[in-house]
């Protein structure tokens, strides 16, 4: 994909803190240059595995299990590592500017290997990437208020949160506009939603949602996809097991108050409770009403039925 030129539009997301746009999406500042790296220097491989999420959308959990499911004789490496280390974020890990960010490192491998990466970026930017290549592609969506929710409680825990926290208020006032980094949610969501009807062969949508309500089924058609079905229905159950919130939150690697050497925020602030539904705890019903407000206009207009 060609290079996409970025807007000299700006606007504040939290306190003085900016977004600037590419094609109609917001990203931090320092992200600009690493997406434009990937969208000119990524090249699929039919082989690969990318997961696509808006973020605090269950990337976490679907790391652990796209892990898990490819690499079954590895299922030790969750205990030590945490599943961003072993799935790699492409704009942040892979093609980021950090000394952590090694891509000969996180690129190399023979060539019958399966790679996995993940990604936040929009399918309306790297979907001509994603389709010349015949990768595979699974993208994970959840409840808007849920994901604004996880956002909010993970932005409070970066360093910048220490001087000035990001209020609720705020919060849910740039996300209904927007405003919000790799936002807008609906547009993001909806980017990849569409594709996979054109393309289910090549990428599979999932709701956070339905994936809670019966994990054992929906891993069953992960593996499909992937083309490594399960033999037998134990190893189905170890990898529920072994990828589950209550068990990789209790590694000493995930409950690391330690900052990352890719975000400023502690390995710790990836394990929060994983719930459905936790946002009724903290929005006002104003807040839940706008939301889903917009979410009528923006998915169920649209003709996917969710959210609400």
């Amino acid at each position: 994909m060609e290079k996409s030129n970025l807007s000299s539009e700006e606007e504040k997301w939290w306190g003085d803190n900016h977004l600037q746009q590419i094609n109609g999406f917001w990203f931090m500042p320092l992200i600009i240059p690493r997406i434009h790296r990937v969208l000119a220097e990524f090249k699929p491989r039919p082989t690969d595995v990318i997961l696509g999420s808006f973020p605090k959308t269950g990337t976490t959990w679907l790391k652990s299990l796209l892990y898990s499911i490819i690499n079954r004789s590895s299922l030790d490496s969750l205990v030590n590592n945490n599943p961003h280390d072993l799935v790699p974020f492409l704009e942040i890990q892979v093609y980021g500017d950090h000394e952590s960010s090694d891509s000969s490192t996180h690129l190399s491998s023979s060539e019958d290997t399966t790679r996995i990466f993940s990604t936040h970026i929009p399918y309306q930017l790297l979907g001509k990437t994603l389709e010349s290549s015949g990768c595979r592609v699974v993208y994970v969506a959840r409840n808007p208020k849920d994901t604004l929710n996880s956002l909010w409680h993970f932005a409070n825990k970066w360093k910048m949160a220490e001087e000035s926290p990001w209020e609720l208020e705020e919060a849910v006032e740039k996300f209904v506009s927007g405003t919000v980094p790799n936002g807008p949610y609906y547009e993001h969501v909806m980017g990849y939603k569409m594709a996979s009807l054109k393309n289910p062969g090549n990428l599979f949508f999932i709701t956070y949602e339905e994936l809670k309500k019966d994990t054992k089924t929906h891993v069953k058609r992960l593996a499909e996809f992937l083309g490594c079905p399960f033999e037998e229905d134990k190893e189905v159950e170890e990898i529920v097991k072994c990828s589950s919130f209550e068990v990789l939150k209790n590694h000493e690697v995930n409950k690391s108050e330690e900052y990352t050497t890719w975000v400023p925020t502690p390995y710790n602030s990836f394990f929060r409770q994983a719930k459905v539904g936790d946002y009724t705890n903290h929005f006002s019903d104003d807040a839940i009403k706008r939301i889903d407000a917009l979410t009528e206009e923006k998915f169920h207009k649209s003709g996917f039925v969710y959210g609400i």
